[in-house]
Parts: C-alpha cells; sequence; structure tokens
C-alpha cells in the first residue's frame, strides 16, 4: 500500500508533555462511491455531552508525539468511537493520545470514513438506532471496509516514517473504541507485513458491526477492555474476541469491569474502570513494548 503524505498542516497545539503537531493525509487507494453532500464538521454534541467529529471523508492522522522524543519509542494509532456514524474525538482520541505521549508514547488519532450524515450526526444516529438497528448496521457494513482500510494505510504510514518520528517500528500498536474497536479487529484481519500491529487494544468494540474471525497464525498480542454494565449490549462481544484469541492458543488479557457502562474512554466516574488505561500501560510493560524506567 502507498501511504506517501499526501498533504500536511501543521496545528500547533500544546497540550501537557505531548505535542499535537501536524495533521497528516492519507491516502484512499480504493474506489470511494459513497457520496458525502456535507463538509466534515467538528462540534459539540449535547446528546453525547462531548466534542465530535463526523462527515470524514478523507482520511487523516493527527500526531501526538511526546515532548522529550525518542529514538525507538513505542507507538499506537488511535480510532476514536461513534457508530461509524461520527467520532468522539476528545475521550476516545486526542484526550487517550495525550495520555500516552505523556507517558512517552507516540499516538497518534485516525479520523477514518464515516457513514455521511446531515447537521447533527449524533442525533441522526440516534433517532436511526432506535428507529431500525438493522438499517444502521447496513449503512456502517457500507463504509467500514473503507474505515478498515484507513485503519491499514494509517499503520503502514506510521511504520514507513518511524524513523522520523522517533518511532521503533516494530512497537506499533492499535487501539480501537466502540465502532474503532470494529476497525481495529479488521486491521487485524486484514493485514499485511507493512501493516501488522505489534498490539492490539480493542475498547468495547461493536462486534455486531464486524464478524468476528479466527486470529490469524502471527496475530499480534491483544488486551480487550469492556464493562459488564455496558448499555448497548457489548460486552459478550468483547468476550467472544477474548474467547477467539483463547481458542487459537494467543496471546491475550482482558479487563472487564462490573461498572462502566458503554463509551467511557477517558471520562472520570469515580469507578474503577477510570484506571483502565493505566491497565493497558502496565500491560504494555509487561509484554515488552513499553519500558517501565
Amino acid at each position: 500500500m502507498n501511504c506517501r503524505v499526501i498533504s500536511a498542516s501543521l496545528l500547533f497545539l500544546f497540550s501537557g508533555m505531548g505535542v499535537a503537531s501536524e495533521q497528516i493525509s492519507l491516502p484512499v487507494t480504493s474506489d470511494n462511491s459513497t457520496v458525502y453532500e456535507n463538509k466534515q464538521r467538528a462540534y459539540f454534541s449535547t446528546l453525547w455531552d462531548t466534542q465530535v467529529v463526523s462527515n470524514v471523508s478523507s482520511p487523516t492522522l493527527t500526531t501526538f508525539l511526546p515532548k522529550d522524543k525518542k529514538q525507538g519509542s513505542p507507538a499506537v494509532i488511535i480510532a476514536p468511537g461513534g457508530g461509524l456514524y461520527a467520532l468522539s474525538i476528545n475521550s476516545e482520541g486526542n484526550d487517550v493520545a495525550r495520555w500516552l505521549a505523556d507517558k512517552g508514547i507516540a499516538a497518534f488519532v485516525l479520523r477514518y470514513r464515516l457513514v455521511p450524515t446531515k447537521h447533527d450526526a449524533t442525533a441522526q444516529l440516534s433517532e436511526e438506532w432506535g428507529a431500525d438497528y438493522q438499517n444502521v448496521l447496513n449503512k456502517a457494513g457500507k463504509v467500514l471496509p473503507l474505515a478498515i482500510e484507513d485503519g491499514l494505510s494509517a499503520m503502514d504510514y506510521v511504520r514507513k516514517n518511524a524513523a522520523s518520528m522517533g518511532v521503533d517500528p516494530q512497537k506499533i500498536g492499535f487501539m480501537g473504541f466502540s465502532a474503532g474497536g470494529a476497525v481495529a479487529l479488521g486491521v487485524s484481519y486484514h493485514y499485511d507485513a507493512s501493516t501488522r500491529p505489534d498490539f492490539l487494544v480493542p475498547v468495547y468494540p461493536w462486534t455486531d458491526a464486524i464478524a468476528i474471525k479466527k486470529p490469524k497464525d502471527d496475530a499480534p498480542p491483544l488486551i480487550v477492555i469492556a464493562a459488564t454494565d455496558d448499555s448497548l449490549g457489548l460486552a459478550e462481544g468483547a468476550v467472544d474476541v477474548y474467547r477467539s484469541y483463547l481458542a487459537a492458543d494467543k496471546n491475550a488479557a482482558m479487563h472487564l469491569y462490573s461498572r462502566g457502562d458503554h463509551g467511557f474512554g477517558m471520562r472520570k466516574q469515580g469507578l474503577p474502570s477510570d484506571t483502565w488505561i493505566e491497565r493497558v500501560h502496565q500491560w504494555l510493560i509487561a509484554e515488552g513494548f513499553v519500558s517501565d524506567s
């Protein structure tokens, strides 16, 4: 896959130790027949009580490199969730990336292609979800292959440009939330040598949108995060992902919290699920991807 940068614009957004320094356009290699009548939109969703991005028709990566950039740092590509109608860009994207960058881990937030929507994508998703869930799945199913392609393109870009960003090309993982978790699973089922993630972190993955498959023979280590009381019923699918690894005798871990609901991301609820990212960090240390020094 040719992941030559098409365009890049400097953002210079400083936050803590991590710096969101660049937004990188990723190439689209397949025939994209999806029609987007509206432009990409970033806005605060009162329904979700968070900042979101909708109508992504051209995939991009936003970089969050550690302030003290060192050669050979691990990296994580992050795919926010949002039912493939929108992206929860902060609590499941930028906030995660800043936390990782503060720990010396390069992070890249992926804006992958989404279902074309009207003015308020979150309100549209809520309405359509309640009226006809199968219709939502059908729409998501049409765009998910494009989103997976964007995930593979992001993997290829980061690996090919690892040296210039101080990243270890053998320590690049993929993390995805909800619909982004479906993208993460799709990446794990379709990678080649240049796009294979070195570790995988599906967080309450939306397994209704993607069939769980047997892991590849060289499947990367996996840690799954979810909550039993997930109001969208995604806990069972998360367990099934873990079981698919267990059945194939692959390296897998899981943290299933009793409470946390769906979409907790980096939100603080005063629950043990608030510390999920610390558990992931500890797992990365145990697996040798991150130094504990």
